[in-house]
């Protein structure tokens, strides 16, 4: 007895030791383009979309689990794999293409900023560049520890939306039937929402970072039993936190004033009022913590896969000096993810949704990429991936890539 809980006592600490990058990638999910877009789901769709939850709960577990693993066995980042694999040519156009994503999910993240201040009667053109200047110093000015200790404490937050949903007294029989019960229909707006909820949970970006981010702390194979829980944790909560948003969206719009498309943060919150002044500041005090924590992680993201693809020197344990390209991307993208916000009439749902839609249709070229390289016995050796993984992967490639096909052959007909 006392032999296993010593064990026990060993695997909590180390898990301890190695809790920050598994999590927080994937808590970060549910950043401004998550929340408005499982708002949008539950609003427009009511507790139908929740059984997509189950399979991208999933498949968010394999992507992370792979991208975790392979940075622990290799020692390399995702982008730097890449390129000794598939040389040069293919990782800078495939990096060009992440760069281009990335800005408008950047966008998103600064249109989720401005969104939850304006509720309070805070005017986008004062909160956005505060945010973006912020965001610059906590990581410029900051080292990998500290700011990791910000952005675990920025994932407490996101227990608001769990509360706003328990608020809402939703029909939790009925969302309990929709969580298993799939429904699958070609609808251009319904294929649009799925393809945004894939795109959103399961971001190109989080892939890269992760792996990145393992890589950074110095997690090695040995402490890939704790890391792959960790994962599995910040996944997990990840789903519950995305269940709760469309049930607080659903019951508050869907069932009670009928089916609609959120144009704006300020109408996601209308629904919540009628349940109380604290459901509507749960709501948008989440969506505002979700979007700063996600407006760090974003271009620090980007600059990570840029540079380790490019051959550049990376990370914030370096100084300005040290990786001029590295800090100097990182900074382009907030200035410009910053101001097109300011831009009058910027529509800043429709960006927000639009990020998340290009997200899901990136992740299968990324998924692709993932899967030759883990399954590289010279590369992984004993550390490939069992057939089982392979077949939920490829799977997912072959619906993500139909479901892109159907859309477009949706949208052509429609025109």
């Amino acid at each position: 007895m006392r032999q296993l809980l010593s064990r026990f006592r060993h695997h909590l600490v180390v898990f301890f030791a190695v809790l920050g990058p598994g999590f927080i990638t994937a808590v970060v999910d549910n950043d401004a383009g998550g929340i408005l877009t499982y708002s949008q789901a539950g609003a427009r769709f009511g507790y139908l979309p929740l059984w997509t939850l189950l399979p991208i709960t999933l498949v968010l577990i394999i992507t992370q689990e792979m991208c975790s693993r392979m940075g622990a066995v290799t020692g390399k980042g995702l982008s730097d794999l890449i390129r000794e694999e598939f040389g040069l040519r293919i990782t800078f156009l495939l990096m060009a293409l992440l760069v281009l994503v990335n800005l408008t999910n950047v966008m998103s993240e600064f249109a989720g900023i401005a969104s939850s201040l304006e509720l309070f009667g805070l005017s986008k053109y004062i909160t956005v560049p505060l945010s973006a200047i912020a965001v610059w110093f906590l990581v410029v000015r900051g080292d990998y520890q500290s700011v990791e200790k910000v952005f675990l404490f920025a994932c407490v937050v996101y227990v608001t939306y769990i509360i706003s949903g328990f608020l809402v007294k939703p029909d939790w029989k009925s969302a309990a039937i929709q969580s298993i019960r799939p429904v699958l229909f070609l609808d251009r707006a319904y294929i649009y929402m799925l393809i945004g909820m894939v795109g959103t949970t399961v971001a190109p970006w989080m892939q890269f970072y992760l792996q990145a981010a393992v890589v950074e702390k110095g997690i090695t194979p040995k402490d890939y039993v704790e890391s792959r829980i960790e994962v599995i944790v910040g996944c997990v909560m990840t789903s519950v936190i995305a269940f709760f948003i469309i049930v607080a969206c659903a019951g508050a719009i869907y069932y009670t004033v009928g089916p609609r498309d959120i144009q704006t943060a300020a109408e996601a919150v209308d629904g919540l009022r009628p349940f109380g002044p604290y459901a509507v500041l749960l709501f948008a005090a989440g969506l505002f913590n979700a979007s700063i924590f996600a407006a760090c992680i974003l271009p620090l993201s980007t600059a990570y896969s840029v540079c380790e693809g490019l051959g550049f020197e990376s990370g914030v344990n370096r100084r300005l000096r040290e990786a001029p390209v590295f800090y100097g991307l990182y900074t382009s993208l907030i200035v410009s993810g910053a101001g097109s916000i300011l831009i009058p009439h910027f529509p800043l749902v429709r960006m927000i949704l639009l990020s998340q839609v290009l997200n899901g249709v990136l992740l299968p070229l990324v998924l692709i990429f993932m899967i030759l390289l883990i399954n590289k016995k010279d590369l992984m050796g004993s550390w490939v991936n069992s057939r089982w993984v392979n077949f939920v992967s490829w799977v997912t490639v072959v619906f993500m890539i139909g479901l892109t096909l159907a859309y477009v052959g949706i949208a052509v007909r429609g025109m």
